[in-house]
This record gives structure tokens, sequence and C-alpha cells, in this order.
């Protein structure tokens, strides 16, 4: 597997390459760095061949959010909304460059986020429908006002294969949004369901925190 690194409009992409031709391209936004071990589970877990696309340098609390929402605790910052602004960097300029670097044509396109990025990941069908696959890996579905923008707005384009997880512990906080996002989560999966979507839900062991690369791994693997 070959690596290649570029930036556009202030984000780090790396690419892990794939040496086959006509073989899909998954988009992960995550982390700075995170690439690295969310290829390591892949490779572990025998994971088939894909282009990865990893965006770092994300600005979260802007890029992953549709809208506003108010910081969470005194500690905390204000969403303030960018998604639709890094949509169209990320289609426009990030994905046109990165299929440059890849053999042939893409398969098909996927899209994959963990925490606001799998918010992210569920907002994009909603906005674009240029992505075939999509994995949410405890997706921040709490984020206020989301589970119904979701249930009354179109898809742009349903699918091939949807994705979703959860820890089974994320739930289990008093902040009262997030207590939300295991009741919301199911929801919106039992929505796409009636929509006779093609639709994974897995309910992973912890807290939003543990096993975030093995759980982007498994999201990944099942698009692909």
């Amino acid at each position: 597997m070959n690596i290649e690194k570029f930036q556009e409009g202030g984000k780090t992409v790396t690419l892990y390459l794939s040496e086959k031709e006509n073989i899909p391209l998954i988009i992960l936004n995550t982390y700075s760095g995170n690439g690295d071990s969310v290829v390591e589970e892949l490779r572990r877990l025998d994971s088939p061949d894909c282009n990865l696309l990893v965006v770092g340098d994300l600005k979260w609390d802007h890029d992953m959010t549709p809208w506003f929402c108010p910081p969470l605790s005194p500690e905390d910052t204000p969403c303030t909304g960018g998604a639709d602004e890094y949509l169209e960097l990320l289609l426009n300029e990030i994905i046109p460059e990165a299929r440059e670097h890849i053999k042939g044509e893409p398969a098909y396109l996927g899209i994959a986020g963990y925490s606001l990025a799998g918010l992210f990941a569920v907002y994009a069908m909603y906005r674009t429908d240029v992505f075939d696959r999509i994995a949410s890996m405890s997706g921040s579905l709490w984020f206020p006002d989301f589970k119904e923008y979701c249930m009354a707005h179109e898809i742009k384009r349903k699918p091939d294969k949807l994705y979703v997880s959860l820890g089974d512990k994320e739930c289990k906080t008093k902040q009262p949004l997030l207590k939300t996002v295991q009741e919301n989560t199911e929801a919106l999966v039992a929505y796409y369901k009636e929509l006779d979507m093609d639709v994974t839900w897995e309910l992973n062991p912890g807290n939003h925190f543990k096993d975030a690369a093995l759980r982007s791994a498994k999201g990944i693997m099942a698009i692909i």
C-alpha cells in the first residue's frame, strides 16, 4: 500500500492507496494521525481492499456540524454549523484531487466517520447524491433537532449500504442532550429500515471513547 499526502483548504489529506484498479474509494474524516491506527485495524481484521482517503486537521465543532449548538458544559465550545461549507470543499477539491492518485475509476464512493464525523456522514445523505455507501460510528446523533431534520427532509440518494454503530454506555450520562444518543440512533435506524434501506446496526461494548479505531475499521469493512 502506497501513501500519498497533500494539503487542501487547510486540511491534511492522507491517501492509503491500493495497487489494484477500480476498487472503492472510502473517505474517512478523523483526527490527524488516526488513519494509521484505522488501517492497522483493517489489516488485522483482514478487510477487503479499498483506497482510503483520510482527512485530518478538521475544525470539529465547525466542519462536522450542520447548524449552531450551544456549549454542552462550561468547558465546552459551541458548534458553529460549517458542515455545508466543508462538504463543498470535500466534493469540489479534496475528492477530485484524490481521484488523480488512485488507479482507474473507483468502484463506488463511501464516506465514514466517528463521533461528530459520523453525524456528518449521515447529514451528507441529505446534501449530496455522490456517496454510494455510508458508515456512522458512534455518530453523535444526539445533536439537537437532527433526528427531526432527518425524518422531515428527503435523502438525495439512498445509499446502497448504511452502517450505524454506538457504544452501549454512551447514553449513560447526566447531560440531557447526550442521554438521547441511543434513543435517537435507534429511532433513525428504524426509520431508515422503513425506507427499505440496507442498514446494519451494531451496539458495541463501552463508552464513546472506547476502541474508536477498531469501531471505525468495522464500519469501513461493513460498507466495502
